[in-house]
């Protein structure tokens, strides 16, 4: 080569850390097992590089756990212990059975409202051809548990392999409560079994309270108001509640982290101090993707990062290398075509919105977009890898 053009772009690696436990000084950790990484590997930090730390590790680190007495304790507390109804919840062993265990020891009586064809993040209880089939409108009908089963039958996940109507069902049984099942879409349609709700969506939480509050309801309560302080002595997350949080063992969940931006700013000033590198740092759940082939939404979680450093706020700015090249500087090649285009992405505007260079270049938030990249590194499994260094993310075609 002629010139000294870097011919990497953006890399994103998986940095092995210790198994962590609660106390752990994870600033230390982290910071030393990049560093430790990269003399291993060869490789160099540089300026805006990214460290991203799974919650994980965060909340382990931090002790922030909770059994389901604490949550049954919350729960009868700010829902009366009575009939409760219990609404649109995610499918998930993982995510939602160890907080439905809590939320039936703090009934009487759980009655459970499904959203159909699938749950809020795409797990699917019946197929929309087959609600097609059977003249079904989702948007209006309510459906009975003996409903559903005359129309549907038994409608087993296609990834876990569990029946989740009859799961969650014995489970609030298990736990000392009546349950009734119902599913429907409309949150109001509640409102004709009680008027003491929790509701367990995630994304539509506000919209769903405001709804049922206009409507008459008692008392709402979303995930994100039981457990937002400590019962007897539990963990808790005063912004999050519930939300984000996943399960540990048969009785414990672990919360999603409390306020993590001491610690995203502790690691940006160790690797400053050990290398002399302005790096960012953030703390990443779920990413925000969709699975073709079994429609789920992967982001459970509240949010995809619930701290940052302040050089990860706001949306890309970038033009697309394809439109310029096939628009603009069609009638060029070569060199030419190489220094028209960085001479453009040289001079471009702060802002891109309504530009048509910038279509199709994913205006979402970079921590949504580096943390779906870095979930994605970690996997969710025993890749052993909770932090992720990515490099190269701000770079363009001039670099």
């Amino acid at each position: 080569m002629a010139d000294n053009t870097r011919l990497v772009g953006t890399v994103s690696r998986g940095i092995r850390c210790p198994i962590i436990r609660q106390g752990d000084d994870l600033a230390a950790i982290v910071a030393d097992s990049v560093l430790t990484a990269a003399e291993s590997e060869g490789f160099a930090l540089r300026d805006r590089d990214v460290i991203s730390i799974t919650e994980s590790i965060v909340a382990r680190a931090q002790g922030n756990y909770a059994s389901v007495d604490a949550i049954a304790a919350d729960v009868k507390a700010k829902l009366g212990g009575g009939t409760v109804g219990v609404i649109f919840p995610i499918l998930s062993r993982n995510r939602f059975a160890i907080c439905l265990r809590g939320i039936a020891m703090g009934a009487k009586k759980i009655v459970l409202m499904l959203s159909y064809p699938s749950d809020e993040v795409g797990n699917e209880l019946v197929s929309l051809d087959k609600l097609d089939e059977a003249g079904i409108n989702p948007y209006s009908d309510v459906l009975s548990l003996e409903k559903y089963r005359e129309l549907f039958g038994e409608n087993k996940h296609e990834f876990t392999g569990v029946d989740y109507v009859q799961y969650y069902g014995d489970l609030i049984k298990e736990c000392g409560a009546e349950v009734e099942i119902v599913f429907a879409n409309q949150a109001k349609a509640i409102l004709n079994y009680t008027d003491h709700i929790l509701n367990c969506d995630i994304h539509t939480r506000a919209r769903t309270k405001r709804i049922l509050l206009a409507a008459g309801a008692k008392v709402v309560c979303g995930l994100d108001d039981i457990l937002t302080a400590p019962v007897d002595g539990s963990g808790y997350n005063e912004l999050y509640g519930l939300l984000g949080s996943n399960k540990s063992t048969e009785d414990t969940i672990k919360l999603f982290p409390q306020a993590c931006k001491p610690l995203v700013l502790d690691i940006q000033k160790r690797i400053l101090e050990a290398t002399g590198k302005h790096v960012e740092v953030m703390v990443y759940g779920d990413g925000a993707f969709k699975d073709p082939q079994g429609k789920i939404w992967e982001l459970a979680d509240p949010v995809v990062s619930p701290a940052y450093t302040d050089g990860l706020v706001g949306t890309p700015n970038e033009l697309k290398l394809k439109y310029l090249a096939d628009n603009d500087f069609k009638d060029l090649s070569g060199e030419e075509l190489k220094a028209a285009i960085s001479k453009s992405i040289q001079e471009k505007q702060d802002n891109l919105v309504g530009n048509m260079a910038s279509q199709g270049t994913t205006p979402r938030q970079l921590t949504d977009l580096i943390g779906s990249l870095c979930d994605l590194t970690s996997g969710s499994g025993d890749k052993g890898t909770p932090v992720v260094l990515v490099q190269g993310y701000f770079d363009n075609y001039t670099n």
